[in-house]
């Protein structure tokens, strides 16, 4: 597959929409877990937006992929391991978090009888910040390669 050119609205769009959900999950009630689950609403609010913040990330992932270094489509955890190979995400720390992320959304995708309102309110209050990180390194990664390097 050929580069043909990093969109900036695609990136931008998808980001934005990322930025939404993570305000969205914040706006849980979450001071305490039994105040998460007091109402069913919030774990089921809680993990489809998650769900939709990951793969806004992960499109965002595919777009550079494909557009910027001509790495056509592919499995989510795979290709989250190629933006760690290619440097798209530079900090290691959050290129393991983003191998983790895109496995975690087949598992969301595939085994969602298997989610659990603890593990949801865990990612809720401890992980969103590496969403926010991934995010940011996506964004350098697409401004370096629309510049050529």
């Amino acid at each position: 597959m050929t580069p043909t050119g990093i969109d900036a609205k695609i990136v931008v769009d998808r980001l934005d929409l990322l930025a939404g959900y993570l305000r969205s999950l914040r706006a849980l009630p979450q001071a305490t877990f039994e105040e998460f689950v007091s109402d069913v609403r919030n774990s089921a609010a809680a993990e489809s937006l998650l769900r939709r913040a990951i793969e806004a990330l992960l499109d965002t992932t595919r777009h550079i992929l494909a557009k910027g270094l001509g790495i056509g489509a592919l499995e989510y955890g795979r290709m989250a391991e190629l933006a760690v190979e290619n440097r798209l995400v530079e900090d290691a720390a959050l290129g393991s978090a983003l191998v983790q992320i895109a496995r975690y959304r087949n598992r969301m995708t595939h085994f969602y009888d298997e989610i659990k309102e603890e593990e949801l309110y865990g990612i809720v209050t401890e992980r969103l910040g590496d969403l926010e990180g991934l995010a940011d390194e996506l964004r350098r990664a697409a401004r370096r390669l629309a510049k050529g390097g």
